[in-house]
């Protein structure tokens, strides 16, 4: 079965993580034929391109297919998807992203491809926009819905919205957990070496966050909790990992602060590295304000770290509340403040929390059990539709 994955962009970053995994992972299967379409890799999150690179004909790039709405380049984008559907008879299409999900389930349907899936990773519609954007984005979902044969969701929050959006009906969706290399954040060598690499003595309380430094991922909200947190934990300390548009300003928020020796930045992180900065870290915040089911949650669960997130779509999926962390209302900076005091004053918490969260971990987000799941549905769509698998 020839089967193609559409992305929009191979920039560092957990949909794009998931993609690369499943897509490895798939060619492994008996019958299945991979091929990898995406758009250029711009941005400051850096280059996942690499990843797949070395599998001749793996990879084929579409220049025009950006992520920004651009008439333009999207009518360029949707001939050239076309084209290459027509060259390669697709039997399936997997698409990722909304950009990519739009234009590529629309050549698709021109081309007439048998079985088409949507891969939602996060909304691409929420009250986080604009009422005449979330229109808009909305009504493409559901105009690009009408020839789509199935969802994947990385978290079953997003299946409802999408479903409560009028998107499909509950038969077409699965939850599939992002998968990942379980065993490399439970087994990091020399992870006291590298904590005292990054400045860091035995005694500090190291709160990490990792992601994309841009709007709406909350490294604000982290600064003015720990600030409020120094007066009863003088060694609080911040690990920052990645980077983005928006670093200068938190860089600034944090000397404003008075925080400025008390941050880590790491810069921009290659996928292989964060397991070695988690073991670093007594604690993962992620404070983001939108989001579907973040990998940093489950990735700081698998090194056994506790973990502290706002309750944003997805997350009460992973970070149970006084079972594996604390979930947190969003923008309860306060309420942040005290549960990272909870952990700084009782590390016997903590080390309960992320046993907690091993397991769950080991349980629902391996590499194998994602392709698993997908191919199964892939092979029971491809006989209801006639095709041998």
């Amino acid at each position: 079965m020839r089967i193609t994955h559409v992305i929009t962009r191979l920039v560092v970053g957990g949909a794009q993580e998931n993609t690369i995994a499943s897509v490895h992972g798939l060619r492994q299967q008996p019958g299945f034929d991979l091929k990898l379409i995406s758009g250029p890799s711009i941005g400051p999150e850096g280059s996942m391109e690499s990843e797949v690179a070395d599998v001749p004909g793996l990879l084929a790039l579409v220049p025009e297919l950006v992520r920004p709405v651009h008439p333009w380049k999207d009518w360029i984008a949707l001939r050239r998807l076309t084209r290459i559907f027509q060259q390669t008879r697709p039997h399936l299409v997997h698409t990722h992203s909304g950009k990519a999900g739009i234009l590529g389930r629309m050549a698709a349907a021109r081309t007439r491809v048998p079985i088409v899936i949507h891969h939602i990773h996060g909304p691409s519609f929420g009250p986080f926009q604009g009422a005449l954007a979330n229109a808009v984005f909305t009504a493409a979902e559901r105009y690009a819905a009408r020839f789509t044969d199935h969802f994947f969701c990385s978290a079953q929050a997003m299946t409802d919205l999408y479903l409560s959006a009028g998107i499909g009906v509950p038969a077409q969706y699965t939850r599939v957990f992002s998968g990942f290399d379980v065993d490399a954040f439970r087994n990091v060598p020399d992870a006291a070496a590298l904590r005292a690499r990054l400045g860091f003595s035995p005694a500090d309380f190291v709160i990490g966050k990792i992601g994309r430094i841009t709007a709406l991922k909350g490294h604000g909200d982290l600064l003015r909790a720990v600030r409020d947190l120094l007066p009863h934990v003088a060694n609080a300390r911040i690990l920052f990992v990645g980077d983005g548009s928006l670093r200068q300003q938190v860089e600034t928020q944090a000397r404003e602060l008075g925080l400025a020796n008390r941050v880590t930045f790491t810069g921009l992180a290659a996928p292989a590295d964060v397991p070695g900065y988690i073991s670093a870290m007594d604690c993962v915040a992620h404070l983001s304000y939108r989001e579907a089911l973040s990998r940093a949650l489950p990735q700081a669960l698998a090194a056994g770290k506790p973990i502290i997130a706002y309750n944003f779509a997805g997350a009460n999926e992973v970070c149970m509340n006084g079972q594996t962390g604390f979930l947190v209302d969003v923008g309860a900076i306060a309420t942040v403040t005290q549960c990272l005091l909870k952990l700084a004053q009782d590390p016997g918490l903590g080390a309960v929390l992320g046993k907690r969260g091993q397991e769950l971990v080991a349980e629902n987000f391996t590499v194998e059990n994602m392709v698993r799941q997908q191919a199964e549905v892939y092979r029971r769509l491809a006989r209801e539709k006639g095709i041998s698998p």
